[in-house]
């Protein structure tokens, strides 16, 4: 079964249930999704949907942040909640270790040896944890405290 097919029919069995935070959540992504679907101008496959939860994901996460410099603690739990929703459809996120293994690899992949390096640095691993739901954010830091930034 499609991603695609699978939020659909979660949307659905969320509305029987009367589960208003997963149905709204839910709904939210099957917008986003159609939006895509739209904007790509076909239908779209399983990376495209992984990508698109990632960066609703990402969206999520950066509200956090905001919210919890406004001190909107009920915002920030509806937001938590949303990611635990959309996360269930994405692969198991990478480990800190995981991480910084691939970090090591690439650095010596790379034989980057300053922070003017961490571009190549940032994109071999990226590449090496292509599908593993990587943090970008988490990456970012790890590469620069391995760099010396």
């Amino acid at each position: 079964m499609s991603l695609t097919t699978q939020i659909v029919a979660d949307l659905t069995a969320a509305m029987k249930a009367q589960d208003a935070a997963r149905t709204s959540t839910l709904r939210m992504v099957k917008a986003a999704m159609m939006n895509r679907q739209i904007e790509k101008g076909s239908e779209l496959d399983d990376e495209d949907m992984q990508k698109l939860l990632r960066s609703l994901v990402k969206q999520r996460r950066d509200s956090i942040e905001q919210y919890e410099k406004a001190g909107r603690q009920e915002l920030v739990d509806k937001e938590k909640a949303e990611i635990v929703v959309i996360e269930t459809y994405l692969p198991q996120a990478a480990s800190r270790e995981e991480i910084e293994q691939a970090v090591v690899a690439a650095i010596a992949e790379t034989g980057a040896n300053s922070m003017k390096d961490m571009g190549r640095v940032m994109k071999a691993v990226q590449a090496s944890l292509a599908g593993k739901n990587a943090d970008g954010r988490l990456v970012s830091e790890v590469v620069k405290a391995r760099l010396g930034g």
